[in-house]
Formats: C-alpha cells, sequence, structure tokens
C-alpha cells in the first residue's frame, strides 16, 4: 500500500515537473520568438565623405600682346588668355587676380619706365576706357558660363558693378597688387570651367609722362578657392 501512494506521489511530482518545463519553454520561445520569426528588418547605414579638391586643369599661359605701338605717336594692343578651374565644392568657387607690382607693367631694363594702371587703384571697373594723356594698362573678364563672372563686371548696360547684365569688353579695370575676385561662381564645376581675361594697352600721342622704348612686363597671379 505504501509502495502504491509513494508511486501515486512520484506521478504527481513528474506531472507537475512537465508543467513546469513546458510553462518555462512557452514563455522563453515567446520571448525569442521575433528574433526567430519568418521575417525581421534591421536597417543600418553606411557612410562616407568625399571631400572637396580644386585644380587649374588648364593654367593661364603667359601673353604677348598684338599692336604696334609707337612711343610719341602712341597705338594701342590687347591680349587674351584663359584658364579652366575643376572644382567638385557643391557652393562653387572664386577666382581672384593680382599683379606683383604698381604699376603693374614695368620696363624690363627701365625698371623705372611703366605704363599706368588704368583708372583709380582699387576701384571697380569702369563702363568702357576712359581716355587719359597717359599710356593705360586694364583688364575685362568673360566666362564660359556668363553667371560665373563677379558682379565687378557685370553692367546694366551703363555701368559696371550695377545689373546682371553682361556687355562683352565694357567693363575694364586696372591693376592692382591685391587680390581682386573676377569669378564667383555658385555651382560645382566638376566638368571644369574656363575664364577669360582680355587686356589692353592704349597710348595716346604724345603720352604724359613720356615711354621709353623697352618691352614692358607684367606679372599676374590667379587663385581660386573653393567656397
Amino acid at each position: 500500500m505504501k509502495n502504491i501512494f509513494f508511486s501515486a506521489n512520484l506521478y504527481k511530482s513528474a506531472v507537475a515537473v512537465a508543467v513546469i518545463a513546458v510553462a518555462v519553454f512557452s514563455l522563453t520561445f515567446l520571448a525569442l520568438e521575433p528574433a526567430l520569426g519568418l521575417a525581421v528588418v534591421d536597417d543600418f547605414t553606411i557612410r562616407q565623405q568625399i571631400t572637396d579638391e580644386i585644380s587649374f586643369t588648364v593654367p593661364a599661359a603667359d601673353v604677348t600682346m598684338v599692336g604696334s605701338i609707337q612711343g610719341i605717336t602712341g597705338g594701342s594692343a590687347t591680349g587674351t588668355t584663359y584658364t579652366v578651374v575643376r572644382s567638385n565644392a557643391a557652393a562653387g568657387y572664386t577666382l581672384d587676380m593680382k599683379f606683383s607690382n604698381s604699376p603693374a607693367m614695368r620696363g624690363d631694363v627701365s625698371l623705372s619706365a611703366s605704363i599706368r594702371d588704368y583708372g583709380v587703384y582699387g576701384a571697380e571697373p569702369t563702363f568702357g576706357l576712359t581716355a587719359s594723356t597717359a599710356a593705360q594698362f586694364a583688364y575685362t573678364i568673360s566666362a564660359s558660363t556668363t553667371t560665373d563672372i563677379d558682379p565687378s563686371f557685370l553692367d546694366n548696360g551703363g555701368s559696371c558693378n550695377s545689373g546682371s547684365g553682361y556687355t562683352a569688353d565694357k567693363c575694364w579695370k586696372g591693376a592692382s597688387t591685391s587680390d581682386f575676385r573676377i569669378v564667383n561662381r555658385s555651382t560645382n564645376a566638376s566638368g571644369g570651367a574656363t575664364t577669360s581675361i582680355k587686356f589692353v594697352i592704349v597710348v595716346p600721342n604724345n603720352p604724359n609722362p613720356s615711354l621709353v622704348q623697352d618691352y614692358y612686363t607684367a606679372t599676374a597671379t590667379l587663385t581660386a578657392l573653393n567656397k
């Protein structure tokens, strides 16, 4: 009889353990089920910074002016160079130009001889060249994309640094030893953007001061900078 009672208790204990085991398994399954389902989603990102660069893919070439100028009776000459800037900066880039000397154009041999920088030093470009009794050296800007040109060289049809129009060979600037902005681009130029710089020398009849016979040379520096 005691054996029968013991067996019954053992059976009840086994059943209880089995029930507890099933319950624990069920709770464990419910806890793990979201990770063990048929489909789950796990989003993540991959990030890499691309830095900006800028270069002169075509540097400005030296300029040999074209035109005959007599030292006493005068004359005029022009010359043009261009540069291509490539930049991947999203906000664009700027291009500044400055000259090594003031006045910029000086005699190669007679270093004290020079051609006057056009206009007032450091002033904005003027609409058209203003005549003078002195020899003058000036430059103007053009670009493959007109909107790249700095507003100083844009015009309203009568004055420069005013309006958003562009008239070729109208806004003339004198040389300066300080950087002067010639391009102000607001978009990237990953394919390259071209800027042309045209120079002019005008010598009136019987210039004052007089010009000594010599070759006259100016040195300019372009600086391109990403925004």
